[in-house]
């Protein structure tokens, strides 16, 4: 059994799947907010319910926002800010007595559909975040690639590609640059762009309500987007070449990015033939959770 957890800014999820990727267990609580000793007896407490409601011991894979530094192992870059500067995995060792693997949220999306989701049994696989931010993960032969700093997959922070006059220097991006491409692919940054073109403040929901309405200024913007989302994802392809792109967080439901950003991206790619598939998540919101649970392969959970 592999046992899966999903540690996010508010809410925590576990899943345990046998040796098909059926679910055998899930549960979700929402997460102890700044509090990083209560959130660490969560995790352990998810653990203990799923294997009582099993009856078996399992493998434990975590997806965190973040990651640990190479070095010291303490947490880093948290949007739960509260997990910064612990040292979560060997604490999590020693309340569980077994190792514990934890991967970035980005990563563990990756892993989930190139494993067993929209992009299984492709080879290459890069899984993108577009969201409350912009990650990523990427999966070669069905693993996560050796990341010696642990930021493999982070492509929000890098610089929009090709960029125009307009677009120069680019939002502040809260890593201290301009222009990265977090900026203007999130959520947060296409409502900014909205907001720019209509001068009116909008959520996230209220643009999708918008766009399906037909509304102008949504549509200039969604536009733009697509252009942008294209830049972006060609420069992966050229360096990458990888088989599918898939694509998960909230904005990855607007159905059209599809069929438009193929069209787009092809400006951009150095080849004349592009087979890369551009795939929505099998697993959605789910991923997350199911991508942790496969941090152990077959494998490494002999040798456990």
């Amino acid at each position: 059994m592999r046992i899966g957890i999903d540690l996010g800014g508010t809410k925590i999820e576990a899943m345990a799947l046998d040796e098909r990727g059926h679910c055998l267990f899930q549960s979700r609580t929402p997460t102890p907010v700044g509090d990083y000793q209560a959130t660490l007896n969560t995790l352990v407490d998810l653990v203990h319910q799923a294997e009582q409601a099993t009856g078996e011991k399992g493998t434990v894979g975590i997806g965190t926002p973040g990651s640990a530094n190479p070095i010291s192992g303490l947490m880093r870059n948290s949007n739960s800010t509260c997990l910064n500067g612990q040292a979560l995995q060997p604490d999590l060792e020693k309340q569980l007595k077994r190792q514990v693997r934890l991967a970035n949220d980005a990563d563990c999306f990756a892993l989930s559909e190139a494993t067993d989701g929209a992009a299984a049994g492709i080879t290459s696989v890069f899984g993108v975040i577009i969201g409350t931010g912009t990650g990523a993960g990427v999966v070669i032969n069905g693993q996560l690639i050796p990341s010696i700093n642990r930021i493999a997959g982070e492509w929000g922070h890098n610089p929009l590609p090709w960029p125009t006059a307009e677009e120069q220097p680019g939002d502040r991006c809260y890593c201290g640059k301009n222009g990265c491409l977090e900026t203007f692919l999130s959520g947060p940054g296409l409502c900014r762009d909205y907001q720019r073109e209509s001068g009116i403040e909008v959520s996230g929901q209220q643009f999708a309500e918008r766009l399906a309405q037909g509304n102008s200024e949504a549509e200039t913007v969604m536009a733009r987007y697509e252009d942008r989302l294209a830049r972006g994802l060609a420069s992966v392809i050229n360096i990458l070449d990888p088989g599918a792109v898939v694509l998960g967080g909230g904005l990855s439901n607007l159905e059209r990015l599809y069929q438009n950003v193929p069209k787009l991206w092809s400006r951009y790619i150095f080849s004349d033939a592009i087979n890369t598939l551009l795939l929505p998540p099998r697993y959605g919101d789910a991923s997350g959770v199911r991508g942790a649970a496969w941090l152990w392969n077959d494998r490494e959970r002999e040798r456990v």
